[in-house]
């Protein structure tokens, strides 16, 4: 019944639902069973199934029955916070029209599961493209539909599998999606390399991957190839098979002059600049997280943006990194860029080592990031802290980014103030007529 009350959610309660669906049934001499029921209560509410040619007038939430004419394949993007998606489309129809289901991420999967001539319950509501129907839930029907087409047949061959030896970049933790059917599984996701370049592997059945540890090398059975130029993808289900081996194996990486305006690209370069993380909200609500480096090797020097998780670590000035398969494009500046998100890996290779550090200063925030000043240095400051505060810090210098260990607020004294006007002049100084650098501060 929970398919169909999504359909009225936003008229009574869940409670109210299964009251109103027992008394249909009752009401029917027991000759309903509650699937019946169900159907009956959403049309009393007003909210019946209707016809492809009438879903054009509707505005909100609605159902209907469809065959299954045509599908693609779950293909993967980039969504504006650097995460990475799933999208997968389904051209269904019945005997009044044709329309086309959208469906996104864990229902996107679920096309793998749909065959043409399949006979489809659908709910969902308008998408952004006119004719475009945004799948919310979906489930096989045991109805006959007739459409105005007739089914052509499956035209896509089915996905190669492949055997590939390869160094294991990195390994996330397993994540919980939902089937089309309600029921619930695991996957994972990895980052893999070798002397071609790198490629995301997915793990539908986590347990495969226990006790494997990044650096390890892999040979990996009957994984499906699911590539699409220029992005490598494979998947690993209950076919495949995965063991450690030994063998050396070296991934191919680029140069940051090669990079391009899109396309994916493994780097290995020294961090030339280093700002803070900032959070914001997702568009699903939930906070995440980015933060903005500069890495450079022998050739240039490239703007690097981390999303999510990966952007909350620590990354100091001199840190030399490597970043595995992360995705080109051009930023607001007109100036290519990497984006690392789900999907890519970093290493960070050889760490510049921190110094112990007391420092009382004032909290300065700017667009560049949190610095603490004590008059006559400034430093970057790991963490969100108050602007305009006045803290004495304890931590680890490294580079020029201070990792606090303890923070303390304190009085400044009108001494102090003093002193601070002093050094704010003799600063101000010694600037260049016209130039509006900080000496002290590194960008």
């Amino acid at each position: 019944m929970q398919f169909h009350y999504a359909l009225v959610d936003d008229l009574l309660s869940r409670e109210e639902f299964e009251r109103r669906v027992d008394e249909k049934v009752r009401e029917c001499g027991d000759l309903v069973d509650e699937l019946a029921g169900a159907m009956l209560v959403v049309a009393d509410l007003g909210r019946q199934h209707v016809k492809i040619h009438g879903l054009v007038a509707k505005s909100s939430l609605f159902s209907f029955f469809a065959k299954v004419i045509e599908k693609s394949e779950p293909k993967e993007f980039d969504r504006s916070d650097g995460e990475k998606g799933l999208v997968a489309t389904v051209l269904v129809g019945d005997e009044t029209g044709e329309t086309k289901l959208v469906l996104w991420d864990e229902k996107a999967m679920a096309a793998q599961e749909i065959e043409n001539g399949d006979v489809l319950e659908v709910i969902g509501k308008t998408g952004k493209r006119p004719g475009d129907i945004m799948a919310l839930a979906i489930r096989k029907a045991t109805c006959e539909i007739e459409c105005r087409s007739n089914i052509p047949p499956l035209n896509t061959a089915p996905a190669e599998r492949r055997t590939i030896e390869a160094r294991l970049l990195s390994l996330e933790e397993p994540r919980f999606f939902t089937r089309r059917d309600g029921t619930g599984g695991e996957m994972r996701s990895c980052v893999i390399g070798d002397g071609t370049g790198t490629a995301r592997l997915i793990c539908w059945i986590p347990e495969i991957l226990d006790n494997l540890l990044p650096g390890t090398t892999l040979r990996i059975t009957s994984a499906v190839d699911r590539s699409r130029p220029p992005v490598r993808e494979y998947s690993v289900d209950e076919k495949s098979t995965v063991e450690e081996i030994e063998l050396e194996i070296e991934v191919l990486m680029n140069s940051i002059a090669g990079v391009g305006d899109d396309g994916v690209y493994s780097v290995r370069g020294t961090i030339s600049t280093v700002l803070p993380a900032r959070s914001f909200f997702a568009k699903d609500g939930s906070r995440s997280h980015v933060r903005n480096i500069l890495v450079r090797d022998e050739t240039g020097e490239i703007r690097v943006v981390f999303w999510g998780d990966i952007a909350v670590k620590h990354y100091f000035l001199g840190d030399s990194i490597a970043i595995y398969n992360a995705t080109a494009r051009v930023g607001r500046t007109g100036e290519r860029e990497l984006s690392v998100g789900r999907g890519s890996s970093i290493s960070v290779e050889t760490r510049v080592f921190g110094q112990p550090i007391e420092i009382q200063g004032t909290v300065l925030a700017d667009r560049n990031g949190t610095w603490i000043d004590d008059g006559t240095t400034s430093y970057l400051i790991q963490g969100e802290h108050t602007h305009g505060r006045e803290v004495r810090v304890t931590g680890t210098l490294t580079g020029h980014t201070i990792t606090p260990e303890t923070i303390e607020a304190v009085e400044l004294s009108p001494e102090k103030v003093l002193v601070r006007c002093r050094c704010l002049k003799e600063q101000i100084d010694s600037v260049r007529p016209g130039s509006q650098d900080h000496p002290d501060h590194v960008s």
